[in-house]
């Protein structure tokens, strides 16, 4: 007597890169830094200094923040570059002042936006590493050469107390690396003080 037995084949599995929301995630930005107010030194004063200044000095009011317009599906599509061409980034309203922890902060956010990736800045789907997500901030506008820099300093600050000696991208890029260990040691950096 003799049986049959048939074995059946699983569906090769797929990932299914996530879908890029450049809207949603500048929306989470803006949300970020709108909730991040700058205080002054007493709360009765609301300008800041360099207002008071201004406004001492007869200098004209600056023009009020222009609203930002969120990038849409093609701009979602093409290359991160693409953002830095003056006409797209003055019409997703130039550049924007940040510190080196609200940079961090906007960092951590993009990686977990788009997701993470490893031994590239950027995939085709749009995950990225920690220089592909301060690459994404810096052209949008967001923050400047000197803040990346900055932010730099920071993030090999906390590897090297931590006893690290890898550069924080080669760090990313290590095998055994995770997007929460990334996202971690980015708000570590967000949270570190680093005296020059």
């Amino acid at each position: 007597m003799s049986a049959t037995t048939t074995h059946t084949t699983p569906p090769p599995t797929t990932d299914v890169e996530p879908v890029l929301d450049i809207d949603g995630m500048l929306r989470d930005i803006e949300q970020y830094l709108a909730a991040r107010t700058r205080t002054t030194a007493h709360p009765l004063v609301t300008k800041t200094t360099q207002q008071l200044i201004a406004e001492a000095l007869g200098a004209p009011a600056p023009a009020a923040d222009p609203e930002r317009v969120l990038p849409g599906r093609l701009l979602r599509l093409l290359p991160d570059w693409v953002l830095t061409v003056s006409a797209v980034r003055h019409r997703h309203g130039g550049t924007r002042t940040v510190t080196v922890t609200e940079h961090l902060e906007l960092t951590a956010l993009v990686i977990e936006r788009y997701g993470w990736t490893q031994n590239k800045h950027r995939s085709r789907s749009g995950r990225v590493c920690i220089l592909g997500a301060q690459a994404v901030l810096f052209r949008l506008g967001i923050g400047d050469e000197s803040t990346v820099d900055r932010a730099g300093l920071r993030l090999q600050a906390v590897l090297r107390a931590r006893g690290c000696t890898l550069a924080y991208h080669r760090w990313n890029d290590m095998p055994d690396r995770t997007a929460g260990e990334v996202t971690a040691l980015v708000r570590t950096a967000a949270r570190t003080k680093i005296t020059s």
